[in-house]
């Protein structure tokens, strides 16, 4: 999405009155006021700050036959400057920036965890905060082995990257987020979806090979 795609136009009851942008970095911020229509038929004028920096894909690698998942651990300032742990443990993840969502999370994982990994499934999309994210991430789960490894992983140089590929049992996963050490949204929506599904127990519980 781009300040392109706003104009005066109305859809879900919205009315775009103005849209201007606030700044333009490695990101952009907007500002956009509308006018809403409410349920009991009155309208609202509300002004609202969003940032783009485009939509973005995941995949969580597990494997079937030793019960464990790949995950990464990076820094992320957000969650520091919060007064948490800065070093989080995600899923492999990045901007879709030319490609399709499959293929950039096909590149981001061969990137920061060395796996080529082969079939993927679309678990969900989701937009992660749409109170004032215009990013919408497509989240996936793939299998591996260990003859998947065609590098160690760790992320690009040149873009700056400290990964630390881990991996660890699915159980363990599970456990670290009721413990509070795995706070990623994306990352716990794809192993709370990958508990659902019932691929680590054997079962096609929560699947249609139709998808």
């Amino acid at each position: 999405m781009t300040s392109s795609d706003f104009g005066d136009k109305t859809r879900d009851g919205v009315t775009i009155i103005a849209h201007a942008e606030v700044f333009v970095g490695w990101g952009r911020i907007t500002s956009t006021t509308i006018d809403l229509a409410t349920g009991d038929g009155a309208t609202v004028r509300q002004v609202r700050e969003i940032y783009d920096h485009g939509h973005a894909a995941c995949v969580l690698p597990y494997d079937r036959a030793s019960g464990c998942v790949m995950l990464v651990r990076q820094f992320r300032l957000p969650p520091h400057l919060c007064g948490d742990e800065g070093w989080l443990l995600e899923v492999p993840a990045g901007l879709l920036d030319a490609d399709a969502p499959e293929a950039a999370a096909r590149r981001e994982a061969a990137e920061e965890t060395g796996l080529a990994l082969g079939p993927m499934r679309l678990a969900f999309a989701t937009y992660p905060s749409p109170g004032s994210l215009t990013e919408k991430v497509s989240c996936y789960i793939a299998p591996y082995t260990a003859a998947d490894r065609i590098g160690p992983g760790g992320g690009l140089a040149e873009e700056t990257e400290a990964i630390e590929v881990v991996e660890m049992a699915f159980a363990e996963a599970m456990t670290m987020i009721a413990h509070g050490r795995i706070i990623d949204a994306k990352t716990i929506l794809l192993l709370q979806h990958l508990a659902l599904s019932g691929e680590m127990t054997g079962t096609s519980a929560g699947f249609s090979d139709s998808r």
